[in-house]
């Protein structure tokens, strides 16, 4: 059995980035980061699109919208402290006709609240910063930037190895027991014992609080999102950032273009259920993963209100000329032979027993045990901010132990 003061379980960003806020501010604590992965950033993090949010979508006064702007700064800190690659690139929201004018409105009136650098633009500008996206109308936010947060994440580890501390992986944890003033992470690959646990599992959070004893608050349903790139010799099609205004039901942003940090540019996601929690095509299917999904009340409402929806992102899963149809709202000159496949992300999305798609972040603590039950986009941006609000629940554990 080995001994340390807190264990992390999960190694992607924002546990990570949990362990070194903590490193950071403590520097005689034992930290230990368990990680069921040969590697580090294996699943969302590793997986995304590597934008760094602004802050324009989100509620005012919500925790994403807190942590996104603090979160975005935090990073581009580190990034730049330690090397890491990024770029303030920029990003367009097009409106692709009039019908959605008055939600790229919200848009904007929430980016201003936000404190965002944000402004309206019309066609004529829009064709100046991104000459192939059309539309009626447009918002430009030019501090929205790109990284990689595999390499962050990679940074992350190398950090808290030098400063003495454990990044384990290869171990799964299967049960945590607490008791006695101490917290018990055991798995096939031993036990760790602490004062203390972080629980930031992504897509298993909602299994380690069971794990664990008690009741989320939230279950996680997987949704796969499906990209292609342009492939090289590809017209230039997308300078920076481009995306639609997304659908206001829905936690995901649409369809859209994005450079990546390396140059290469990604079109996609769509948004559709995931066979396996870790399923990243439709072959990956996992019977005990898909069977909680299916009979889940929250995932059966769910589809119920919102089957047509659903139909049109299987479709443009399974039909690639369906998946370049909705490219060409934004940008009518992509064709499906300047398309090639790219790797798809799995998102870790919280619903309620009643249906509803849980937006903000969650974090629930149990004496002890403090645990990051929902953390989607922007989570990778907001990580360091994240964390913070971690340490505040971990305060308070460590004030009544």
């Amino acid at each position: 059995m080995r001994e340390t003061d807190v264990i992390v379980v999960g190694a992607g960003i924002v546990g990570l980035a949990t362990a070194w806020r903590l490193a950071e501010r403590e520097p005689g604590i034992r930290i230990a980061v368990l990680e069921k992965e040969s590697d580090v950033a294996r699943h969302q993090t590793g997986r995304n699109s590597g934008v760094l949010h602004s802050g324009i979508y989100y509620r005012p006064g919500s925790l994403k919208a807190r942590t996104c702007r603090s979160g975005k700064q935090a990073m581009e800190d580190f990034c730049d402290r330690h090397g890491v690659p990024r770029d303030r690139c920029g990003k367009v929201i097009v409106a692709t006709d009039g019908t959605e004018v008055p939600a790229l409105e919200e848009i904007l009136r929430r980016g201003e609240a936000n404190g965002v650098e944000c402004r309206r633009i019309d066609v004529a500008e829009l064709k100046r910063i991104e000459p192939e996206a059309r539309g009626v109308a447009a918002i430009h936010v030019p501090e929205t930037g790109i990284v990689d947060y595999a390499a962050v994440c990679r940074q992350l580890a190398s950090l808290l190895h030098a400063a003495g501390h454990a990044v384990h992986t290869g171990f799964p944890v299967t049960r945590i027991e607490a008791s006695g003033g101490s917290v018990a992470a055991r798995g096939p690959a031993g036990t760790v014992q602490a004062r203390f646990l972080v629980n930031c599992g992504g897509l298993h959070s909602d299994r380690l609080i069971r794990a664990s004893g008690f009741e989320p608050e939230v279950r996680i349903v997987p949704f796969r999102g499906e990209y292609f790139r342009l492939r090289a010799g590809a017209p230039a099609l997308c300078r920076n950032l481009i995306y639609p205004v997304p659908d206001p039901r829905f936690p995901f942003l649409g369809v859209h273009f994005t450079r990546m940090i390396d140059g290469s540019v990604e079109c996609g996601p769509s948004a559709v259920l995931a066979l396996a929690r870790e399923g990243y095509s439709w072959r990956e299917v996992n019977p005990r993963d898909l069977l909680e999904s299916l009979t889940y009340p929250g995932f059966l409402r769910l589809a119920g209100r919102y089957w047509r929806a659903g139909s049109g992102e299987m479709i443009r899963s399974l039909s690639r000329r369906a998946f370049v149809r909705a490219l060409q709202r934004l940008v009518p000159a992509v064709r499906s032979e300047h398309l090639e496949p790219s790797p798809a992300g799995v998102r870790a999305q919280a619903l309620a027993r009643d249906g509803s798609l849980v937006d903000d972040f969650v974090i629930q603590r149990e004496g002890p045990l403090v645990h990051v039950a929902n953390a989607p986009s922007p989570a990778a941006t907001a990580a360091f901010a994240i964390a913070e609000e971690i340490l505040l629940h971990l305060d308070r554990a460590m004030a009544e132990a």
